[in-house]
């Protein structure tokens, strides 16, 4: 059973690494299309039905890209389309949820400080938030309010906000801005999938039987290309907020996801004005800044640290805290991590726990239990550099404990 927390580790940073991989190729597609679609120049000696062109350079070659709002008089022989990315994206982010957080959910997911449930009941939460997401937000495109692109976007905003807040109610502070993101992100990719790509099948389909497109569909398409423009920088956000405490888990994290809402539509104004070649608007930058001081500023008021411990650790950790090398285990890492690890850090530039992790108390250190086999057991991620020496005996002793523990459940 501990070979397992080995090859789960693996397959964790294998989902993870797919993941960055298709959201690098999706949001790089994206920005490009945007960028050359706001840069398109109307000029007389274009074909008939072209809309715009732009002349481009990149690797020793030159490009020359024009735009047909409907169609050319013939159309191609082949057609790129760009979906695979989003797809692959929501699938692998969603594998990762599943292997992160569904199967460490007693540590990763569930904070019993916030709200005592079961791990299946936070599971099912989980899903029907991401699902009922996707159908509120598609009905609110489609009812009348969807007719008013700014209104829409604007009330987008308000759910998003409420949703931030309802996560936190639910879960850890690290897991509520992850499905934070993976319910923009979920709302992203379902454009792509249920809106953008079946309504440009429809187009070509019609040209192709030489019946005229009706422009709705363009029009329904270019609304939810324009909302995942704006909701792509806080979906990065989100994705790396896991590694910075300081964001999720303070008492003001929902409203820090406010402002990185705000902040994405700040700063992709700027970039769509600019690619558009209609100025370069620096207040949004000035707006930014100022909006990430009051970020910062938040971060530093009493935190409520997600997995802060409770008398005694959890029924799903008691094994490793009852095991007979405990208490040399916690004689390692009180010597060996808790000057970092602790509410007090009382290493030198360290002023919060590193990852929001506290090695102090029994319920802590237990836990933390594979996090501790792995970083420190079976590799020498931890202590960074070793630098508070810990000895190859005592990584044993870590490694020796996790095992033992997890046997004794076999």
């Amino acid at each position: 059973m501990y070979e397992f927390a080995i090859a789960w580790e693996w397959l964790a940073f294998a989902a993870r690494w797919l993941h960055v991989v298709t959201a690098i190729a999706w949001i790089g597609s994206s920005f490009y299309f945007i960028a050359l679609d706001l840069g398109l120049v109307k000029r007389d000696h274009l074909p008939p039905g072209a809309y715009g062109e732009e002349w481009q350079v990149h690797g020793g070659g030159f490009y020359h890209i024009q735009k047909y709002l409907v169609a050319p008089t013939t159309m191609p022989e082949h057609l790129t389309w760009f979906k695979w990315e989003s797809y692959m994206t929501w699938l692998s982010g969603f594998a990762m949820l599943c292997i992160v957080y569904y199967g460490g959910a007693d540590l990763f997911l569930i904070d019993r400080h916030v709200l005592d449930i079961s791990a299946t009941t936070a599971i099912v939460i989980s899903l029907a938030s991401l699902g009922v997401g996707w159908v509120l937000y598609d009905l609110l495109c489609k009812s009348p309010v969807g007719k008013s692109t700014w209104g829409l976007m604007a009330l987008l905003y308000v759910v998003l906000v409420a949703m931030a807040w309802g996560y936190t109610q639910v879960f850890t502070g690290r897991a509520a801005f992850l499905h934070l993101g993976a319910f923009t992100a979920t709302i992203m990719s379902a454009n792509v999938f249920f809106i953008i790509i079946p309504n440009q099948k429809i187009v070509v389909a019609d040209l192709i039987a030489g019946r005229t497109p009706d422009p709705k569909l363009g029009a329904q398409a270019k609304q939810r290309s324009l909302h995942n423009n704006y909701l792509t920088l806080p979906v990065i956000f989100f994705m790396l907020s896991n590694h910075y405490p300081l964001a999720f888990a303070t008492a003001f994290n929902w409203i820090i996801a406010a402002l990185v809402f705000l902040m994405g539509v700040t700063i992709r104004h700027w970039f769509n004005t600019t690619h558009a070649r209609k100025g370069e608007p620096t207040w949004t930058w000035i707006v930014t800044v100022i909006l990430f001081i009051l970020i910062m500023w938040l971060s530093t008021a009493p935190r409520v640290l997600t997995g802060e411990a409770q008398a005694g650790a959890a029924p799903a950790f008691k094994r490793f805290a009852e095991n007979a090398h405990f208490p040399a285990v916690k004689d390692t890492i009180s010597t060996r991590c808790s000057m970092c690890h602790a509410a007090e850090p009382a290493f030198e530039g360290i002023a919060r726990a590193p990852n929001g992790v506290i090695l102090e108390s029994d319920a802590e250190i237990a836990a933390r239990a594979r996090e501790i086999y792995i970083q420190a057991g079976r590799s020498h991620a931890m202590p960074p550099g070793n630098i508070t020496d810990m000895t190859a005996d005592e990584r044993r002793l870590v490694t020796a404990w996790f095992e033992s523990a997890v046997g004794e459940t076999q």
